[in-house]
């Protein structure tokens, strides 16, 4: 069964060209969206996987209708394919139930994961560079060297609880316990 899927993003738009087209191409079973491709959410698309079954053909009019970014469109149509469902888009002739239609879908998996690719090794670039002048990633110390010495001093004072000292230097419980030194143990 061929399962046609239109999407308009906003209210004055009109679907009656996407359900045209796909009628034509012999969807029997339309859903539709009206929301933006940018968003997560879209309920007519997620009507039109769950009723998609093993053998039918998921059709859109064009990509974007789809996904907006490449990256959500492999993943859709991944899920697609691990499913048994085919995958036609009517503007750009892309059909993966064809031999070239598969060919066509890897070629943009392998873009995809090229882009990751770069993107990953521009980041790791960009940190080795920081780190050489001096630069250094993560989330800053909550304490600075200066309160780390007060807290130490403070650990090692018997006639002070925990609790007293958390609530001078206003710090939590995880913070202490990982700046305080361990008291030495008995015999040491």
């Amino acid at each position: 069964m061929q399962i046609g899927y239109a999407r308009i993003s906003t209210h004055e738009q009109n679907l009656d060209l996407q359900r045209d087209a796909l009628t034509r191409a012999g969807c029997e079973k339309l859903f539709t969206d009206t929301i933006s491709g940018a968003k997560a959410d879209r309920p007519g698309l997620a009507q039109a996987l769950d009723f998609a079954r093993s053998g039918d053909v998921l059709v859109v009019w064009k990509l974007d209708r789809l996904g907006r970014s490449l990256r959500d469109l492999i993943a859709t149509i991944t899920s697609l394919h691990e499913n048994g469902v085919g995958f036609k888009s009517l503007t750009e002739s892309i059909d993966t139930t064809t031999p070239g239609g598969k060919l066509i879908f890897h070629v943009f998996g392998a873009l995809a994961e090229f882009e990751r690719d770069l993107i990953r090794e521009r980041t790791h670039a960009g940190l080795t560079a920081a780190r050489a002048r001096g630069k250094v990633g993560g989330r800053p110390r909550s304490l600075s060297p200066k309160k780390v010495a007060q807290l130490q001093a403070l650990a090692a004072d018997p006639s002070l609880s925990i609790a007293d000292i958390l609530e001078l230097l206003k710090i939590s419980r995880t913070t202490y316990y990982r700046y305080a030194k361990p008291a030495p143990a008995k015999g040491e």
